[in-house]
């Protein structure tokens, strides 16, 4: 089944036939990658608005670090660092997504005029699917993850990831549908690096077009990962070149949302993308002409 060409949210249908970018606003002092540059909600919002004049298409707000061994954060806390940033990026006049877990948090987000609740539990966590179901009208990506935040890299899974994943996403993807939530509200996440080793990141990059036949839009993280590091041997904040380059061969392989740190860098090389995919076309009509 082809995956939709549009992924509806609560106010903009996404067009879907070119990659959507989604920029990365950690709210979080204690995120893997820039926790605590941005948690002050000026610093936050200032991110936003270079976030698009760098091309970004959706913003993602996070207030609660999920990187492997995080601490839990309480609903309390979570809304005092979302709210205030999440009331201006509402004016900003893109989509806005929510990575949050809790369904406390993806009420008073939607209650606001969230666009998307990007849950890393699939919305498997007390009260989240009925949250998403009386909205009635929010986009959703639902990611795959093995165990929790802390514990998830102790034990990482074993087999085949790419069938694992396949079937989790598929039976929460129509679990969501029986209960009421229409098709193209919905995105899925492999979650590249929670609970996985390299190898299984690698595999899933590898074989990412598979993941395509549940007929979703796929929307994948590969931004400064620990895999790109252990592939590498580059710092977090060096990863910036490995981080395109993922995108790119996700982008290649079907994905329709990337959800990245460096979003310049990102929708610079998709321009380039493009233009080869064009040439491509052209070339190919002359040859058939």
């Amino acid at each position: 089944m082809t995956p939709a060409l549009t992924w509806n949210t609560t106010r903009f249908a996404l067009d879907l036939q070119r990659p959507q970018v989604m920029g990365i606003v950690n709210l979080t002092p204690d995120s893997f990658s820039d926790g605590g540059r941005r948690a002050e909600p000026n610093a936050a919002l200032h991110h936003c608005e270079q976030l698009l004049r760098e091309g970004a298409h959706i913003l993602d707000l996070g207030a609660e670090s999920t990187r492997p061994g995080a601490t839990p954060l309480s609903a309390r806390d979570e809304l005092e660092r979302l709210l205030p940033v999440l009331r201006e990026a509402l004016k900003l006049g893109v989509a806005i997504s929510i990575d949050t877990y809790k369904a406390e948090v993806m009420q008073a987000a939607l209650d606001l005029g969230a666009d998307i609740v990007n849950d890393i539990w699939a919305l498997r966590q007390p009260g989240a699917q009925q949250v998403v179901l009386r909205h009635g009208a929010c986009g959703v990506c639902l990611m795959h993850m093995h165990r929790e935040p802390q514990s998830m890299q102790l034990e990482p899974m074993a087999g085949d990831a790419v069938a694992q994943v396949g079937r989790f996403l598929q039976a929460r993807a129509q679990a969501l549908e029986l209960a009421g939530v229409q098709r193209a509200r919905l995105a899925l996440d492999p979650g590249i690096g929670f609970g996985k080793t390299v190898a299984h990141n690698l595999q899933l990059l590898a074989r990412q077009r598979e993941l395509l036949k549940l007929g979703y839009p796929l929307l994948l993280g590969w931004s400064r990962k620990s895999t790109l590091g252990a592939l590498t041997g580059l710092d977090v904040e060096q990863r910036i070149g490995p981080s395109v380059a993922a995108a790119l061969l996700a982008v290649q392989r079907g994905a329709s949302i990337v959800r990245v740190h460096d979003v310049q860098a990102t929708v610079a090389a998709l321009k380039i993308l493009e233009a080869l995919d064009a040439a491509a076309t052209i070339e190919g009509e002359g040859i058939h002409s």
